[in-house]
């Protein structure tokens, strides 16, 4: 009897043991896939409000680069020529609530201003000497005496013989601009070069300054507080428990933001997380003392069927009914997870047309510039041939009527290209012209390249080619890819892009292989270029969020095709590889097998 409770406890003692070890297994894993998800979240989270502040910031910079030529401010050499500036200014910023709007000559004396808060001289100050170099000069600090923070604008102004007569300089209130999104997102801040906390959706932490001995903020009066931080996998976690106006232990990431010369950072409670984990944990747990304890169950009946018979029946039922419950529970889980995947797919096919909507967004001046070439020279043609019928001409009043139908032809052109690329394509991929998809790409972002001074050296097969995908996502794609090539070249001096079909051997099947190429400085990180939001160009710039070739690569997926870049050692090569459309059963490859 005694060796049989010995027996039963080491049993219990393993299975206790288990239990703790798969508790412990998935907690751990619990908790990294919830912090995952919780750093995309606030990665999300911290791009919006820095694309808030940055675009508040924008509209200041755009203020002072208008004013800076406005003419009131071309003579001021006269007195009732500087009373009158001064009430523009003073209007000006009332309008714009900014806190100061004046104007400095060369010497960096104020010459008017608006409610000269900055005093009489600026020649200290390195947004003023940024401006008489030519450029946009930028600066922040705090206004004294009323601790005011200000971030500073200076757009120069330049004389009718190209050189800087002075500059244009506005005054941001930089807690106007926090007003829109204080309180709205987890503790945000921006801090400057310095490592001080400049801007902040919580006014508890402004003027807190990083810590040289770690990660961590410390309070602006000086005292010590104990710093911790570690990794959970890719996740940095800093132990907060210093400051009441912080969560205990929150997740950290920040984002550098060189348009405004400052590093947005983002503290997020990782308290969620650690409970979303325990649960799991603790779900885990129950099922294998479950399943352990029926093991036991199993074992002690063995030895003792005579006399737990029955209760071991009763408890074989109320395991049942939970296991019944819990398969209920998984089945109405996998509707939800269906539901999730329908509506994952409609935001996909939402974010490809808007995609499409971004990129003519981008070429809208070049095309609206193609547009008015032929419409004025339309006019001319016009006002010609009239003037030759009324001269009893008819031959050359002709010749004008016929110079006429070519620009619109023209026309017509450009317009239907606009009108296929952004029509929402709904119909089922078949045969595609890759050469006319190609030519429809180049006449898209001709006037932007023409613009840039991007030669494209594209020479169309002598055969017409056929591909298996979609006429107007497969324009998208090669749209994406050429402007990507104009952006990534304009630092330098010689832009060429290069564009050439092949045709490649994979396993026995023919597949077109569609090469992109340009002269810039080639791809920093390629196995990154089709992550989300993935970019090299600044974040919350107007050139976009990095989601192009994410869009191309799906796009190319879904047509059964590949795309893929690499560096060639003087740029970058962007190849994309689709399915032959074959005529005998007017599908591709894959399709094939499923007719055969």
């Amino acid at each position: 009897m005694t060796q049989f409770h010995a027996h039963r406890w080491i049993i219990l003692a393993l299975l206790l043991g288990a239990v703790a070890a798969v508790a412990g297994g998935v907690y751990r894993l619990g908790y990294r896939q919830a912090l995952d998800s919780l750093a995309e979240r606030s990665a999300a989270d911290l791009a919006l409000a820095s694309d808030r502040v940055t675009t508040q910031l924008q509209v200041y910079q755009e203020l002072a680069v208008l004013m800076a030529d406005h003419p009131t401010l071309k003579r001021l050499e006269r007195a009732e020529a500087r009373v009158a500036a001064q009430g523009l200014l003073r209007e000006v910023a009332d309008k714009t609530a900014a806190l100061d709007v004046f104007f400095v000559d060369r010497a960096g004396r104020v010459v008017v201003a608006a409610e000269g808060v900055m005093g009489r001289d600026v020649t200290q100050t390195g947004y003023f000497h940024r401006a008489m170099q030519g450029a946009l000069g930028t600066g922040y600090g705090v206004l004294q005496p009323d601790g005011r923070r200000a971030y500073i604008y200076a757009a120069p102004d330049f004389d009718v013989d190209g050189r800087v007569r002075g500059a244009l300089v506005v005054v941001a209130d930089v807690e106007d601009v926090e007003q829109t999104w204080r309180g709205s997102l987890p503790a945000v801040f921006f801090t400057n070069r310095g490592g001080e906390v400049f801007i902040a959706n919580r006014r508890e932490l402004l003027f807190w300054q990083r810590s040289a001995e770690g990660p961590g903020l410390s309070p602006p009066d000086g005292r010590q507080v104990a710093l911790r931080s570690w990794l959970e996998g890719r996740h940095e976690i800093w132990d907060l428990r210093w400051s009441p106006y912080l969560p205990e232990r929150a997740l950290h990431q920040a984002v550098n933001l060189p348009q405004i010369g400052m590093v947005g950072e983002i503290l997020v409670d990782v308290a969620p997380a650690r409970r979303l984990a325990g649960l799991q944990a603790a779900a885990m747990a129950a099922i294998v003392l479950a399943l352990g304890a029926m093991l036991v169950l199993a074992i002690e009946r063995r030895r003792t069927l005579a006399e737990a018979n029955t209760v071991l029946e009763s408890r074989v039922a109320a395991r049942t009914r939970a296991l019944s419950a819990t398969n209920m529970r998984l089945t109405r889980e996998v509707q939800e997870r269906q539901e999730a995947e329908a509506a994952l797919k409609r935001a996909q096919q939402d974010l490809v047309q808007a995609g499409k909507l971004s990129a003519l967004g981008q070429m809208s001046a070049g095309i609206s510039h193609e547009l008015n070439q032929p419409l004025m020279a339309i006019q001319q043609y016009a006002e010609n041939g009239e003037a030759f019928v009324a001269r009893g001409k008819p031959e050359r009043a002709g010749e004008n009527l016929g110079r006429i139908a070519q620009m619109a032809g023209r026309m017509a052109r450009i317009i239907k290209n606009l009108r296929a690329f952004a029509r929402n394509e709904s119909e089922p991929m078949g045969r595609v012209d890759l050469g006319q998809v190609i030519a429809s790409a180049i006449e898209l972002t001709e006037p932007r390249l023409r613009q840039d001074g991007v030669h494209l050296h594209w020479q169309p097969p002598a055969e017409r080619v056929f591909a298996w995908g979609g006429e107007v996502r497969l324009s998208q794609v090669f749209v994406n890819l050429i402007n990507n090539a104009a952006d990534a070249m304009l630092e330098q001096e010689q832009r060429e892009i290069r564009i050439a079909i092949e045709t490649r051997h994979d396993k026995g099947d023919a597949r077109l292989a569609v090469i992109v190429r340009d002269m810039g400085p080639g791809l920093k990180e390629p196995e990154k270029i089709f992550d989300p939001f993935y970019s090299t160009k600044a974040v919350g710039s107007s050139e976009g969020m990095g989601l192009g070739l994410s869009i191309s690569y799906g796009l190319v997926q879904s047509f059964g095709g590949h795309i893929r870049g690499t560096n060639t050692g003087d740029g970058a090569e962007f190849t994309v590889e689709l399915d032959r459309w074959h005529a005998q059963t007017g599908a591709g490859p894959q399709q094939q097998d499923e007719v055969a």
